[in-house]
């Protein structure tokens, strides 16, 4: 557990390249929860990736990946990130049918972050495509 959170913090402190705009104090965090992994960006009011981080990258494994107790430590790195750039509010959207979902969206709250918006942008399919003819033997 120790070695884990010097990581956390290890990583933390790497700088966040920042445009030439100077601080930015808002940005969107996108919560990308399948249910082998979560990622989660942070980004500008513009689309520009800011930080990124995945529960992979922070050493967990195989199943684990996609526990929602991973998705909350990956939020946690992302928060303490966008906290270092000055990023203060944030809107979340969220993508995918895992079951890290509510928890990475907790996490970011209870670590400071000002939640503007959250939104579910999950692809939904509309009845689909056309099936194929019947097959005649």
């Amino acid at each position: 557990m120790l070695k884990e959170k010097e990581k956390i913090e290890a990583v933390a402190r790497k700088e966040v390249k920042i445009g030439a705009s100077g601080k930015i104090n808002e940005g969107r965090v996108y919560i990308n929860a399948s249910y082998n992994n979560t990622i989660i960006t942070l980004t500008d009011l513009k689309g520009n990736g800011l930080a990124w981080t995945s529960a992979g990258s922070l050493g967990f494994k195989g199943t684990k990946k996609g526990t929602p107790f991973a998705a909350s430590k990956v939020a946690e790195r992302l928060a303490q990130t966008a906290k270092k750039s000055g990023v203060e509010k944030v809107a979340v959207l969220v993508n995918g049918v895992g079951s890290g979902r509510e928890s990475a969206v907790r996490s970011l709250a209870s670590r400071g972050l000002d939640i503007i918006s959250i939104k579910d942008i999950t692809p939904i399919p509309h009845n689909g495509c056309r099936p194929r003819k019947v097959r005649r033997v």
